[in-house]
């Protein structure tokens, strides 16, 4: 594949710890597209650095219609849809190179390598994501907190992997994480039940979640052997459920409260 025909895109917000290592593996791009959110910490003056970016304006309102808005302003086939807090790997650089999509190929998706301060960990729950697509054939839709592109066409897997390394303060990850477990607690409650997935309906439960995401993280992903890295991000996934299922409580515990009022 002509590197010339991928355009990546990035999406934005006061990412003055982590945006600096995620451009310098795209010195290969001819132009980057940025959707920044307001960012005030000094991510704009790095980005004005480079005159191959473009930094579109946008307030965020979802994940998904950040990405659909960047979208429409990708002028090549193919965009490389990437968070700021991620890395290419020379791996997937050079791959880039060796691509050869006939036209029932419409993305490829990348596995990652999860970093805790530049500590590599032995696995993660963060899972494989389509990265590299064609644009006409996109449209990204909101699920729970996150987002999910919907792709006609064959999606292949890439060999070469993606660092995820997010260095901001843990109040910002913490800030982050109330924010998600709001929107995914919306989620679990308002999707009928037989369309959530086996992990899902354990989340939906409250209780069993922040206890067996501990020990499968800990012990079936590894992290144990990983050190003061892996417990770091034990702790992260253990917290993000115990947000998630007292969100989960108290929105029924609300619903209980209201119900009784007005049956009172």
């Amino acid at each position: 594949m002509d590197r010339d025909i991928v355009t990546p895109l990035l999406i934005t917000f006061n990412e003055i710890q982590n945006i600096e290592r995620t451009l310098a593996k795209l010195d290969w791009a001819r132009r980057i597209v940025v959707i920044d959110s307001g960012s005030t910490d000094g991510t704009l003056e790095i980005l004005a650095k480079d005159p191959r970016i473009d930094v579109v304006h946008r307030p965020f309102d979802s994940f998904a219609e950040q990405c659909n808005f960047g979208l429409t302003h990708i002028r090549t086939d193919w965009v490389l849809s990437l968070d700021a807090d991620y890395e290419l790997s020379d791996q997937f650089v050079s791959d880039l190179s060796g691509l050869a999509p006939t036209p029932e190929d419409t993305g490829y998706k990348a596995a990652f390598v999860y970093r805790i301060h530049g500590h590599a960990l032995r696995g993660t729950l963060y899972p494989p994501r389509t990265v590299l697509y064609r644009v006409g054939a996109a449209r990204y839709e909101n699920e729970g907190h996150g987002h999910r592109i919907r792709l006609q066409g064959r999606v292949s897997n890439l060999k070469g992997v993606i660092y995820h390394d997010d260095r901001k303060p843990l109040s910002r990850w913490l800030a982050s994480q109330l924010k998600y477990a709001a929107r995914e607690a919306a989620h679990l409650l308002e999707t009928p039940r037989e369309r959530l997935g086996r992990v899902d309906r354990i989340r939906l439960m409250g209780w069993p979640a922040p206890i067996l995401v501990l020990g499968y993280v800990l012990l079936a992903k590894g992290a144990i052997l990983d050190g003061k890295a892996g417990w770091f991000y034990a702790f992260q996934r253990l917290l993000a459920e115990v947000l998630l299922a007292l969100e989960l409580l108290d929105r029924r515990l609300s619903a209980l409260t209201r119900s009784g009022s007005v049956k009172g």
